[in-house]
């Protein structure tokens, strides 16, 4: 396999009439994908070859459709949705300068303002051409190095980082993680994330590979507890791939003491750490089911380790070891770290390192470096910013990010011990700590059905005076970001303001 394409092309081979792509109001199967593909890559093929695509669509199958039509031309694509900013659009745009954009009817007044000067390409007319009439089928020439996406996560300046990830990043990544997940064409994937982040790569390329179902669910679910559980039983989701904050989303509030997701078998999750009384809500819940701890940033391409949860951990989940073909390594001081509980930042290399970020040498040069324990020969890894240790068994642990160790009072400290603290306050759901440096401040953030003084209380009881927050508030729903983790920007920037405090959610 050297063209992710190719995945497709088999699948509607093996699973034609079968459905690939739902979001319960409309449906793709593996033919009418390809065929919808095929449609847009000919539209694409006698124009464009190995450039960037923009795609602007409302999140639906046919979205994912147009993935593969810019594939099929051998272009590469820049997902993009009207749930962003217009002035995010407009700095990804400039900043990639893609030659076409793809809209659809949802879209079409946001394509038409933005003034894009390239092509416009209406989903509607370019999705149901002949593709028989097509004299060359640009993907035949895609080799596995060819970029397939760019991605754009956020930069610390303000300027989005897109993230270039080839054909072989992302089949390799399928490949493991099929295997990791036990997926097949049983599997029923309930997706969560948008499709224009990285994370949405588990079901959309899982699903292409293995034949399985993949079903958008709406975002308004995930404000309502109740109904979200009623859309997996109804829809038979049986597995699914979440950040932690969807899922204590419905822990937290007592849902699955009402009602539980029936159906559901494999519960994948990660990007922030599960934790343990809520984990445990879900276990005893869930007997029966999988739950496999997934640990990867965006740079390496979705997930790089993996740990399944046996019971209940004692004191936190593993992040586990690499997936197959993939080095997970700590450093300190200069040296491969290799014992248990000492703390070292954490690389990773191997083929699944993306290519970098496009168009940007100087911050590619900062994160993705020369190997630190070698010089001799070129070997680019990715330089992750996090902070982890080995347990007594081999596993890594998720200790906390280099930006999140704060010095406070004089004494350093780790964001996230304090929310695990908070975490074991009985009726907490989601936690945030935050560190105002302007003011020397600690502030602490949950959901949940506890009171403010009863957490502050325990933290007051469990935790050294210097690291107690001076301020603990409750929210009716934690901010997030586009794919769903806490948004910790937000929470600094307005929870400093009293006034804006109940305006988060």
């Amino acid at each position: 396999m050297q063209c992710l394409f190719e995945y497709l092309e088999r699948s509607a081979k093996t699973w034609p009439g079968k459905t690939a792509f739902t979001d319960g109001e409309s449906s793709l199967t593996f033919a009418e994908t390809l065929s919808a593909a095929q449609s847009i890559g000919q539209a694409l093929s006698h124009r464009y070859n190995r450039e960037p695509i923009a795609v602007l669509m409302e999140r639906s199958p046919q979205m994912i459709a147009a993935f593969f039509g810019v594939l099929h031309a051998n272009c590469f694509y820049v997902p993009l949705d009207r749930e962003m900013s217009n002035y995010r659009i407009r700095a990804i745009l400039q900043q990639c300068e893609p030659k076409a954009l793809i809209f659809d009817s949802a879209t079409k007044g946001l394509a038409e303002e933005l003034g894009f000067p390239g092509e416009t390409l209406d989903y509607a007319n370019i999705s149901h051409n002949n593709p028989a009439t097509q004299a060359i089928i640009k993907s035949d020439f895609a080799i596995d190095t060819d970029i397939a996406y760019i991605v754009y996560t956020s930069g610390s300046t303000g300027t989005p980082k897109g993230v270039a990830a080839s054909h072989s990043n992302v089949i390799g990544y399928i490949d493991a993680l099929s295997d990791i997940l036990g997926a097949d064409s049983q599997t029923v994937f309930g997706s969560q994330t948008p499709l224009y982040v990285d994370a949405c790569l588990k079901e959309v390329y899982t699903t292409i590979k293995t034949g399985a179902t993949t079903v958008l669910i709406p975002k308004k679910l995930f404000s309502q507890p109740v109904r979200l559980v009623e859309f997996l039983n109804a829809h038979k989701i049986n597995t699914v791939c979440w950040v932690v904050s969807a899922l204590t989303m419905i822990s937290g509030f007592g849902t699955l003491d009402k009602l539980k997701p029936e159906f559901l078998h494999t519960v994948a999750f990660g990007s922030e750490v599960f934790q343990l009384p809520q984990f445990k809500l879900w276990r005893e819940a869930l007997p029966n089911a999988r739950f496999i701890n997934l640990y990867g940033p965006t740079e390496t391409t979705g997930m790089c380790c993996h740990f399944e949860v046996k019971g209940v951990p004692e004191t936190v989940i593993p992040i586990g070891k690499p997936f197959p073909n993939t080095d997970v390594f700590l450093v300190k001081d200069g040296k491969r770290v290799t014992e248990a509980d000492v703390e070292g930042e954490l690389y990773v290399r191997g083929s699944r390192v993306a290519a970098g970020y496009y168009r940007d040498t100087i911050r590619t040069s900062e994160s993705f470096v020369q190997n630190p324990l070698h010089n001799d020969y070129p070997e680019i890894v990715y330089r992750t910013g996090d902070i982890a240790k080995y347990d007594g068994s081999g596993n890594l642990l998720y200790i906390s990010r280099l930006d999140h160790q704060i010095k406070h009072m004089g004494y350093r400290i780790e964001l996230a011990e304090i929310e695990a603290a908070a975490s074991r306050a009985p009726g907490v759901a989601a936690v945030c700590c935050v560190y105002d440096k302007d003011r020397d401040r600690l502030s602490l953030y949950f959901t949940g059905q506890a009171e403010a003084k009863a957490v502050s209380k325990l933290l007051k009881g469990d935790l050294p005076r210097y690291m107690a927050p001076q301020s603990v508030v409750r929210l009716d729903e934690m901010p997030l970001t586009a794919n769903g983790k806490t948004d910790r920007v937000r929470l600094l920037k307005e929870c400093a303001k009293p006034d804006n405090i109940k305006n988060l959610a």
